[in-house]
């Protein structure tokens, strides 16, 4: 069986009794998928991430461990010659939201977003690329060839009744979902060339931070300069092919199931962070499903032993900034001021790979600030999964589980923060206020702080 990604990594799975359910075919995909032990920790619905779609349905059938069960039917051959477009299989993995749950909080770390990602590559690769999966994965083209037609486009479609309703019926995206609107302009990085007492930075400049919300990078960046730093916006090699296009993780991509596309932007990633993998500078990124993307996900296109190299000096901003003020004796210069409080949703990628930690104590360096973390799982838009139209009303059930209520209980008065892009936009939907990134509240606690260079579009 020819994969998509590499699945080296389960090469030694297999020794011994505890992996004797391996699949006939395969190969270490089919290791991947029988890591799984049955412990059904997947069936939880208690404090933690795992899992989304079967804290909200109760059915087993939308559990990691049935998803296994599928996998594992189709790769026995149960499901035909063409296992990869079987409706059982679809159904199975239907409401899978790649949340990265399993992989923290199952005690065989069964990565089913990984699993996912190439179950639709095969799927792909049988039936084509489905409409609404091209527009989607192919956000970060969009954002920068095509942004003054994008933006008239969504405009039009969230203000007319009609024109959503259309693109439902074409595309399959949900019409009682306001679609995100690009900003006006994108980021532009300008260089502070001040003293840097503290050395220099990359910041990776995601494709929503870039394209929708260049007020975040910006803040990032006052914030970085203020505590000493000279921060530079990571740019393509000298010898990239698209030198005019911003760096892209790959995410909108593997989410799709779109892995050579994936595999281009991440090579793309990995040309330009040799300079800093060289001179052993941190990249510092914002949105935690991109910056996490190439800490892990990476891995998994074949890109060689330079992964392990770059994954050393990628830090999300929170998690640069915690360990400055642990190990380097960083203060941040923020200003003394009244008590101000704070409701706090993580991202599932933030609560996947441990990173809440780093959030918490972040935000406790803010003289009087009073940080509260809402106790949810995912939020349910998560990437484009609250956008497809088939999806909607179960994307809504998550929001509501837990973290919608919350955020509407929360005082006019207290300060909603979410690190994620399509969790912030779930939020702003469900409760009709917006919630800021850390960089954002960090910014406005510094000391003798100027205007912000980007305001919101």
């Amino acid at each position: 069986m020819k994969t998509y990604l590499d699945w080296s990594a389960y090469d030694t799975y297999g020794i011994g009794d505890a992996y004797s359910g391996i699949p006939a075919t395969g190969g270490n995909y089919a290791k991947a998928v029988a890591v799984c032990m049955h412990s059904r920790d997947c069936r939880k619905k208690g404090k933690g991430l795992m899992c989304p779609s079967f804290r909200v349905t109760d059915d087993p059938a939308h559990s990691p461990e049935a998803r296994v069960a599928a996998f594992k039917a189709a790769l026995n051959g149960e499901y035909g010659a063409e296992p990869f477009t079987d409706a059982r299989l679809a159904e199975a993995m239907d409401l899978c939201v790649s949340c990265k749950g399993c992989k923290k909080e199952c005690p065989s770390a069964v990565d089913m977003t990984l699993i996912k990602t190439e179950y639709l590559a095969q799927r792909n690769a049988v039936q084509g690329v489905p409409r609404r999966t091209w527009l989607f994965a192919n956000l970060p083209r969009w954002t920068t060839y095509h942004r003054g037609l994008l933006r008239a486009a969504i405009g039009f479609r969230n203000r007319s009744k009609l024109a959503a309703k259309l693109a439902e019926r074409l595309f399959g995206i949900a019409a009682k979902a306001p679609l995100p609107m690009p900003a006006r302009r994108q980021y532009e990085h300008r260089v502070a060339e001040t003293p840097a007492p503290r050395g220099d930075v990359y910041l990776f400049a995601d494709c929503f931070a870039t394209h929708f919300e260049p007020e975040i990078a910006a803040a990032a960046t006052q914030v970085l300069t203020a505590c000493g730093y000279r921060v530079r916006v990571l740019s393509p090699a000298p010898d990239d092919a698209e030198r005019d296009r911003a760096l892209c993780c790959g995410r909108t991509y593997l989410t799709h199931g779109l892995v050579d596309e994936a595999r281009r932007e991440g090579a793309r990633v990995l040309a330009a962070l040799r300079p800093a993998i060289e001179t052993k500078t941190p990249v510092i990124g914002i949105e935690p499903s991109c910056l996490l993307s190439l800490r892990d996900e990476l891995y998994c296109l074949g890109l060689g032993a330079e992964v392990g190299a770059a994954g050393k000096q990628l830090f999300l901003f929170e998690e640069f900034l915690s360990r400055e003020i642990q190990r380097n004796g960083l203060v941040l210069p923020l200003k003394d001021g009244a008590s101000q409080k704070v409701l706090v949703h993580g991202h599932c990628h933030q609560k996947a790979f441990g990173t809440m930690k780093a959030l918490r104590k972040t935000l406790g360096a803010i003289p009087g600030l009073e940080a509260e973390i809402v106790e949810s799982s995912c939020c349910g838009m998560a990437g484009s999964f609250g956008l497809e139209a088939e999806h909607y009303e179960v994307s809504q059930s998550m929001a509501e589980a837990s973290l919608l209520p919350a955020m509407r209980a929360a005082p006019a008065d207290t300060r909603l923060v979410a690190n994620g892009f399509s969790c912030r936009h779930q939020i702003a939907n469900g409760t009709g206020r917006k919630p800021d990134h850390i960089a954002l509240v960090l910014r406005d606690a510094l000391d003798e702080t100027g205007a912000p260079p980007y305001r919101r579009a």
